[in-house]
Order: structure tokens, then sequence, then C-alpha cells
């Protein structure tokens, strides 16, 4: 069962794709770079993934950073009356 993508830069790689172990290979990299699999396979599909397309491997992580990045969300650490 072939997923939807997350992020842009693998919506429109996908565009110019139309076979389905292509398509396979770009969603498998992206859900890697969101969260690595155990497993040597694993390991070995996305290092040729990832050397065969290194700019989609550097748009994702910029995807990706910028999201986790608009996440983190400052604490404000107020004082209690009372103390110091």
């Amino acid at each position: 069962m072939l997923h939807r993508p997350l992020t842009m830069a693998v919506r429109r790689a996908l565009i110019h794709l139309n076979d389905a172990a292509s398509r396979a290979d770009l969603l498998f990299l992206e859900r890697w770079e969101i969260r690595p699999m155990p497993g040597l396979a694993a390991a070995l599909r996305v290092s040729q993934l990832r050397r065969a397309n290194p700019a989609l491997v550097a748009e994702i992580r910029a995807e990706l950073n910028r999201a986790r990045a608009a996440e983190v969300v400052p604490v404000r650490i107020v004082a209690r009356a009372g103390s110091g």
C-alpha cells in the first residue's frame, strides 16, 4: 500500500514519476527521514536513495527542520510571588 507524501518536496518530485517502484522509493526515503527504521536492508536502501537524490534529501530535511522548529514553543518562566 502506497502512502501519501507528507512533504511538499516529495509531492513535487512525485509529479514527474509514473512508475510505482520509483514512487515507493521516494515515499520510503521520506518516511526514513521522518523516522529511521531499524534493519540493515532498510539502511542500505535509504543510502542508495540518498546518493541518487541528494537535492531531494536536502529539501526534505530542510522542510522537516522548519516544521520541527515551528513546533517548539518557548516556555515562559514566571517567578512565583514570595520567591527570591
